[in-house]
């Protein structure tokens, strides 16, 4: 059976990809970057409202994080996540997985699925397939990603491939699960979808193969896992592209961590639609800053006098209002208003990118964009 389409392609150029993407709390124009809120909060203090302010789309949160804390069972009896953070927009909820084989300590993986012990308090926890779809469904989550393991990179050959096959069965489990929950009576979002992760590390024919496996199940959408975990920059861009021919043309996908906005323009040249990543804020909290001329550090001395924007092309609350120099001295005092307007500038930077790559996509003018920025933009000033 055909899921319903949830995803229309708009315009297109070369293999870059203007579309749009249907979930239950409205549609997302893609290329689209996910803002990520891994506990249901944005780090630096932002709010959902703040989320709204910067062009945020679609939110991101983490299954294994909110399950651990406050609990999912929690969230469930406040109405779901999007209740629970004032986030009326699209979310997508990662599985847990990538957290669970990273943060995690001890822990054993079996076909059933993974025990390990919290990174909080230490406790016994088990998760699996059917584990990670009801908590998902518990949060209320328009998108919902499978139960994977992201093994590391370099992994040998043997063992990345039965972790694929067991992936492959464990995504098969979770679209059960998922159907089971989606029609239960006191269903927090009955539309929640479930999209496929592939895996293979950077093994060309693991991952043809796994693509050609989890395809089978005829997913909403699929995404392209466990890279940004240890390979070259362009053993990146090959898989993206390998991959490429062998992902349904008529369905999301999605690169999962990803990453630099020259990365980004890099991974919609390989037709990627969606994106997500830490680094906006991480780096912003930080006062590594996104400017239309490279990436800047506030915290330098050059900046102590500058009454000028962080970017003058930039038309954030933050650059319409504050200079460079009142940034800096907020870090240098030590102030929590700095992490707040640098990751508010960070985050519009991010949005702004994808719009103006949407606009260039629908003019037939992206690759024009994607030579005058994609080094550029990651370029330290």
């Amino acid at each position: 059976m055909t899921p319903d389409p949830i995803f229309r392609l708009l315009a297109q150029e070369g293999r870059a990809r203007r579309g749009e993407c249907l979930t239950s709390h409205g549609a997302a124009q893609t290329p689209v970057f996910m803002n990520v809120g891994t506990q249901a909060a944005i780090k630096g203090g932002l709010s959902a409202a703040d989320l709204g302010t910067v062009g945020c789309q679609v939110e991101l949160s983490n299954t294994y994080h909110l399950h651990v804390r406050p609990g999912d069972g929690v969230i469930r009896e406040l109405g779901g996540l999007h209740r629970f953070m004032a986030w009326d927009g699209p979310i997508l909820t990662d599985s847990g997985g990538f957290q669970i084989f990273s943060l995690a300590g001890l822990r054993k993986i079996s076909e059933e699925g993974v025990r390990f012990h919290s990174h909080v308090d230490g406790r016994v926890i088990f998760m699996g397939p059917e584990e990670s779809m009801r908590v998902q469904s518990n949060l209320g989550s328009d998108i919902a990603m499978a139960f994977d393991e992201c093994v590391k990179i370099p992994s040998p050959y043997a063992y990345v491939k039965i972790s694929c096959d067991r992936t492959a069965r464990w995504l098969a489990r979770c679209k059960e699960a998922l159907t089971r929950y989606n029609a239960e009576s006191g269903a927090i979002n009955p539309g929640q979808m479930l999209w496929g992760i592939n895996q293979g590390a950077t093994f060309p024919e693991l991952r043809i193969r796994h693509m050609e496996q989890i395809a089978e199940l005829n997913l909403p959408g699929y995404a392209i896992g466990g890279l940004a975990v240890g390979e070259t920059t362009q053993e990146m861009y090959d898989i993206i592209a390998l991959l490429e021919e062998h992902m349904p043309l008529d369905r999301p996908r999605y690169l999962m961590g990803v990453g630099t906005p020259g990365n980004i323009l890099e991974a919609v040249a390989r037709g990627v639609d969606f994106f997500d990543c830490v680094m906006p804020a991480r780096n912003g909290r930080h006062g590594h800053l996104f400017t239309w001329d490279g990436v800047l550090n506030i915290k330098n001395e050059r900046y102590e006098r500058d009454g000028s924007p962080i970017d003058p092309a930039c038309c954030c609350p933050v650059c319409a209002r504050y200079t460079r120099a009142y940034l800096r001295h907020l870090f240098k005092a030590g102030e929590m208003l700095a992490l707040r307007l640098a990751v508010l500038h960070n985050l519009y930077f991010y949005n702004s990118l994808t719009a103006k790559i949407r606009e260039a996509i629908e003019r037939g003018t992206f690759e024009t964009l994607r030579r005058a920025y994609a080094e550029r933009l990651d370029t330290r000033i």
